[in-house]
């Protein structure tokens, strides 16, 4: 079991280059990113490109701290409080994003991709490929307010 006082060291494997400068500020859809991928771990990135979008986990690193137990989702505070772990808040106790985005193109370490809400400089800790019906829930359900985006 781990323990309260159990650290753990996480190292970036690249990180993000973005016109984004303020996470959550804008209609991330569009937004076209690079993820400069550390030159030691460029084979790793061998045949990501057959899968047209992967999941990319990264660390929030201007995220507010020490972080809030309950937040307004969306910042909007029309919603009721909600528990951080039941929101998508960045301000949390591991500030870990999770984003799945359409691969563009892999150029060597570098990966161009779309739909990244990550700021300039992030570090990214892990790439996963998007594997459809491994990574949906049919059966998926959310709160209605949910669907206000």
């Amino acid at each position: 079991m781990v323990e309260e006082t159990d650290t753990f060291i996480i190292a970036p494997i690249g990180f993000v280059r973005s016109e984004t400068r303020e996470a959550g500020k804008h209609d991330n859809e569009g937004v076209i990113s690079e993820i400069i991928i550390d030159e030691r771990l460029t084979e790793g990135l061998d045949n990501i490109d057959e899968f047209s979008h992967i999941i990319v986990l990264y660390w929030m690193h201007r995220a507010k701290q020490p972080f809030p137990i309950k937040v307004h989702p969306r910042r909007d505070p029309s919603i009721p409080l909600k528990g951080v772990f039941a929101s998508r808040s960045p301000s949390r106790p591991n500030p870990v994003g999770k984003a799945t985005v359409r691969l563009l193109e892999r150029r060597g370490n570098l990966l161009r991709v779309q739909g990244l809400d990550a700021v300039d400089g992030t570090p990214v800790i892990d790439i996963k490929p998007y594997i459809p019906g491994y990574d949906s829930a049919a059966d998926a359900k959310a709160p209605p307010w949910v669907a206000h985006h």
